[in-house]
């Protein structure tokens, strides 16, 4: 294996992250060394993968088939790396897309970026580059996915548009959204992370009288204020280096529609200027260009911080934050909405099951209590991930306690203090070991709220044993 190659397992390596959800990918590259550890790495993520040598094979495959991701070199005989990602990019506008370089040439990558390239990277790479590029970009991919099936499922229902819940807590968030999706003013989602502020922005605006027109994602996290700035406006050919033709920016793609920024905390200050600009007078200017483009574009942005703070700190313009604050929507936690925890349960099972053809219905009594009881800080989308996983490893219809993560089934702090060993001045083992497993039990039906059943799960018993050692013991717990 050349020196360019060695990809050295990293923190970010397969042994150290759960398998992730497997996909098609195309790897388009002439070395066979690299197709070698490429299919290695990503292999080993259980992903069906398919090699080509060169473009014009890359894109017949495309044409045979559908990907979920393409892995492109920029150096190919014949056409080049970055015709192909032009070509593909005309084909379909969707799909991911990461370069390799063999030259680390910053100027490429930026012009690759500019282009529609989701990622690049740049050889000698590291597995954990590789995966963390791979892993992201089908997370983009599942997401413009499920774009256009909620698109689609929303158009034809009514009620939550696909929301999940029935506590009262969203159905205030349904009320809300009812009042403000037919406005067009700007609209701030603020929740923790895995409360669906995508889901609710997407439910704004299929009700906004408008859901045929553009609905456009714009990840701000994820590149530099350069390309940021380069993709939301736009710019005309010969702009700089590599501006072999004018590109529409973001924007301007929305146009008449939506456009949603997903953690709007992350745009740099010397973007923000021109976004509040855009706001404020509904124009602005691509790079390169002279004369400015008039946009009629609905703004709808999400945070899971507080960005008063930021502004407090001088990291978020005041003016820019006002502007956004027009309307603001706040997403309950999943543990201020326990009620909804059963339904989300069924909704998950139902669609991981059909995704993975498993013969699974929903979970026994005691994975549910667990599942009721856990404080679930990644909220939904924590939910869904351990539903997942559950669904895909269950043998039987119903998902037992062996399949939920060991942070469910052993609460953290769950061992009680040991008692105090001496009685009456002696030591005795039968006395002894009596208390210990009175106090023990005493504790589990406390920490669960009395519930014999919850308190056996804890212990690790089935509910008869527990029950008749509560008789013996002459336990009596409210």
């Amino acid at each position: 294996m050349s020196e360019a190659t060695i990809a050295e397992p990293g923190p970010g390596g397969p042994a150290s992250r759960s398998q992730p959800e497997a996909a098609r990918i195309l790897i388009v590259d002439d070395e066979p060394i690299i197709q070698e550890v490429l299919g290695d790495i990503l292999a080993r993520e259980g992903h069906d993968l398919t090699f080509v040598a060169d473009a014009e094979r890359g894109l017949g495959a495309l044409e045979g088939g559908e990907f979920d991701l393409v892995v492109l070199d920029l150096m190919l005989p014949g056409m080049s790396g970055l015709e192909a990602l032009g070509e593909i990019r005309r084909r379909d506008p969707d799909q991911v897309v990461i370069m390799l370089t063999a030259y680390g040439s910053v100027e490429s990558a930026v012009q690759a970026m500019r282009q529609g390239a989701h990622d690049y990277l740049a050889k000698p790479f590291k597995n954990e580059d590789v995966l963390r590029a791979v892993r992201h970009g089908l997370r983009q991919r599942r997401l413009m996915v499920e774009n256009r099936t909620l698109r689609r499922a929303l158009l034809g229902k009514s009620g939550s548009w696909g929301l999940v819940g029935k506590s009262r807590a969203m159905r205030g968030l349904y009320d809300l959204i009812e009042q403000v999706a037919p406005s067009r003013s700007t609209i701030l989602l603020q929740g923790e992370s895995g409360t669906g502020k995508e889901l609710v922005a997407h439910a704004i605006h299929v009700r906004s009288g408008r859901p045929a027109d553009a609905f456009v994602v714009v990840n701000s996290g994820s590149m530099p204020a350069e390309l940021l700035e380069s993709n939301l406006f736009g710019h005309v050919k010969g702009a700089f280096t590599g501006a072999v033709q004018t590109k529409k920016g973001l924007f301007e793609v929305a146009n008449g529609g939506s456009i949603f920024f997903d953690e709007i905390s992350t745009v740099k200050p010397e973007v923000q200027a021109k976004l509040l600009r855009v706001i404020q007078e509904k124009e602005f200017i691509p790079l390169g260009a002279v004369q400015s483009v008039q946009v009629e574009v609905r703004i709808i942005a999400a945070t899971n911080i507080d960005l008063m703070d930021l502004v407090r700190r001088g990291e978020f313009r005041e003016d820019l934050y006002y502007r956004l604050n027009v309307i603001t929507l706040n997403l309950p936690p999943l543990r201020e909405r326990r009620e909804d925890i059963p339904l989300l349960v069924e909704h998950f099972v139902g669609k991981y099951a059909e995704e993975n053809r498993k013969a699974v219905s929903g979970t026994t009594p005691e994975a549910m209590a667990l599942l009721m009881d856990h404080p679930w800080r990644g909220n939904v989308r924590e939910l869904e991930n351990v539903i997942e996983r559950a669904v895909v490893l269950a043998r039987t219809p119903l998902i037992g306690v062996d399949l939920l993560p060991e942070a469910l089934r052993r609460p953290a702090g769950m061992a009680p203090a040991a008692p105090n060993l001496i009685i009456d001045g002696e030591f005795s083992f039968y006395d002894t070991m009596e208390k210990f497993e009175r106090e023990i039990i005493t504790e589990s039906l406390r920490r669960a709220n009395g519930v014999q059943r919850r308190a056996a799960i804890l212990l690790g018993l089935k509910a008869t044993t527990l029950n008749e050692k509560i008789k013996r013991l002459k336990i009596d717990y409210p």
